[in-house]
Parts: structure tokens; C-alpha cells; sequence
């Protein structure tokens, strides 16, 4: 029987990040990003975070020729652990990957205030990443339907408003919110009491008006000088976010049974594999993902745009497994 397993990741930016739409657009900024098309908040498309992992493991692997779409320089591609993981087309054979790679979620968004930085967020998308939000004691999953649309809980002591970038709310209340032990570490504990919880209708207008917006202009090779005409903008999620990803495994391929490969401790060059070995195509994901936080991902990767760095350890879950078991009875 084939094992399904998710693993999620929680990432913060370690500088703006710019996954674009792909061409201007009328509005606020020339180049805008990635959003969802019911809220409208950003969000980093699975599919350039599957490009990107299957490039940096591809690298760390020694066999760069892998993370291209046709894979015929790959001699034997069924031994080759990126394209195992990722698939692969080489000379009429055609694998699909048995990883699946899911959008990347806003969960915590820093915004300024006139307490410091303040990280902005709902009930409900920190509960569906897997934190356990607390208020009077009680746990909550969704956001206190006695919570006014103007007013936000606060994981700090504080009665005076607040405002969130250009919008002030006011304090309803005091709430905890609680990371799982996989991503508690220096970086949670930076943030966890400057938390401010506000209803969804709020959340994506707040996050729209407080992107970083940058503005760029074409050099003439020969003058030097800016290029006239040439002025951009472009919108960037801010560094110091925090995003949950997915990642799920359905080897089908190796019929439930550990991966067909064994455990991958060399290069496709003989080298010692950097950062570990690999004993299953999530390792493969893992060495992917830990290399945007010095490549990074999107685009104006020249320019200081694009690292992010992976919190702690991912969360794993088997399905059918006593966590996921107890998760579905939560109803998380």
C-alpha cells in the first residue's frame, strides 16, 4: 500500500520577495505579484517553489543537466534521485514526480506601529497552519464572533488602539498564539508577543497597503545614466514574514516500500552529498527548500530580493496515522 506523507514548512523572508504575474499591469506598481484570487494576499505559487527546489537539489546533487525539462543527458534517470523525486522526460520515457509542492500561505505579516513591528494575522490562517490560538483559556478556531470588525486581539497587554500601518483598530482583547515544538526556536520567540489578530475582511487590505514597493530604471551601457522612459515599480513581500508550504509525498513508485534508491550519501559525481544524505524524495525536497536561503526564489535575485529561510523543522504527518487522526477529530 502506497504511504502518503506531508511535510509542512514554515519560511520567513529574509529579504523582499518578488514572485511576479509576469507582465505590467495598470495600477499601483508596474510589476505586481502573485495573489489568491478570492482575498487577494500574496502568496509564492507552488509551482516556482517546485522549480526552485528541484534546481538547488539538482545542484547539490552534481547534476545540474537534472533540473531542466528534458532530461535525455541524464544517463540513467530512474537512479537519480532529483528526477525520481521531481520526474523526468528522457528519450520517450516519461515519470511524473511523487512529490507535490502547494502554494505558500501568509500566515504572519509584519506591518509597522506605532509600538514597533507588529505582526499581522487571523484566527483562522494560524490555526489552519497548525498554531493553537488561546483566549480566556479557551482554544479558538475561528475568529470570536464577538471580535468587532474595527478591533484586533493582541498577544501583548494593551487597551489603548493600535494602529496597523496607516489603520487604526481597536484592542479587543488578549490572546496567546502557540507554534508546534517543530517550529519553536529564536525566531518564533521574537515575534510571539507582538502579535495582532484581526477579522479576514481586514487582513488582505492591511497586507496590500504595507508590500514593499521599489522603484527601478534601465542604465544605458554607454552613458551610464538612467535611461529615459525606461522608470519601473514593483511590489515585494516584505522581509520577515512568515509563510507556511506543503509538501506531499505519494511514492507510488516504490509500492510502499522505502524509496527505490536506498539511502543517497554521494553525489552524481562520487562527492560527498552536501548538507547530509538523502533517504527519501522529501530529503531531496528539504536539500531544495534550505538552499532558497542563500540562492533564494522569484525574481530580482540580483538586486537583495528573494532569500528565505525554513523555520525549525517541518511538521510530518503520515495519512491514516494516530496525528492525522487526531488532527481530523480537532477538525484542523
Amino acid at each position: 500500500m502506497t504511504a502518503w506523507k506531508r511535510q509542512r514548512y514554515l519560511f520567513i523572508t529574509l529579504d523582499p520577495v518578488h514572485v511576479g504575474t509576469g507582465g505590467y499591469r495598470l495600477g499601483r506598481v508596474d510589476n505586481s505579484i502573485t495573489r489568491e484570487p478570492g482575498t487577494r494576499a500574496p502568496k509564492i505559487p507552488g509551482t516556482s517553489l517546485h522549480g526552485a527546489a528541484r534546481t538547488y537539489a539538482a545542484y547539490l546533487y552534481e547534476t545540474p543537466e537534472a533540473a531542466g525539462h528534458n532530461h535525455d543527458q541524464i544517463e540513467e534517470p530512474d537512479k537519480n534521485p532529483v528526477c525520481y523525486t521531481f520526474g523526468y522526460l528522457s528519450r520517450g520515457r516519461t515519470h511524473s514526480g511523487v512529490v507535490s509542492i502547494f502554494d505558500a500561505h501568509i500566515v504572519l505579516f509584519p506591518v509597522y506601529s506605532m509600538v514597533g513591528p507588529v505582526w499581522v494575522s487571523t484566527v483562522e490562517r494560524l490555526a489552519e497552519a497548525g498554531l493553537i490560538v488561546k483566549q480566556d483559556g479557551q482554544e479558538q478556531k475561528q475568529t470570536p464572533p464577538d471580535l468587532q470588525t474595527n478591533a484586533a486581539l493582541c498577544t501583548w497587554q494593551r487597551d489603548k488602539p493600535l494602529n496597523l500601518g496607516w489603520l487604526m483598530v481597536n484592542v479587543g482583547g488578549q490572546a496567546t498564539a502557540e507554534a508546534p515544538e517543530e517550529w519553536q526556536g529564536d525566531r518564533w520567540n521574537a515575534v510571539k508577543d507582538h502579535i495582532a489578530l484581526v477579522h479576514e475582511a481586514l487582513f488582505s487590505h492591511i497586507v496590500n497597503s504595507n508590500l514593499e514597493v521599489r522603484t527601478s530604471v534601465s542604465i544605458d551601457p554607454q552613458t551610464g545614466a538612467a535611461q529615459e522612459g525606461l522608470l519601473f515599480t514593483y511590489e515585494a513581500i516584505p522581509r520577515a514574514t512568515f509563510l507556511t508550504v506543503d509538501a506531499v509525498l505519494d511514492d507510488y513508485r516504490a509500492n510502499g516500500q522505502n524509496w527505490l534508491l536506498g539511502t543517497v550519501r554521494k553525489t552524481g559525481k562520487g562527492h560527498n552529498l552536501p548538507g547530509g544524505s538523502w533517504s527519501g524524495p522529501l530529503d531531496v525536497v528539504r536539500a531544495g527548500f534550505g538552499l532558497i536561503e542563500w540562492l533564494g526564489i522569484g525574481g530580482m535575485g540580483t538586486r537583495g530580493f528573494g532569500r528565505m529561510a525554513i523555520v525549525g523543522e517541518p511538521r510530518e504527518e503520515t495519512y491514516g496515522g494516530k496525528d492525522a487522526q487526531q488532527d481530523l477529530r480537532k477538525g484542523s
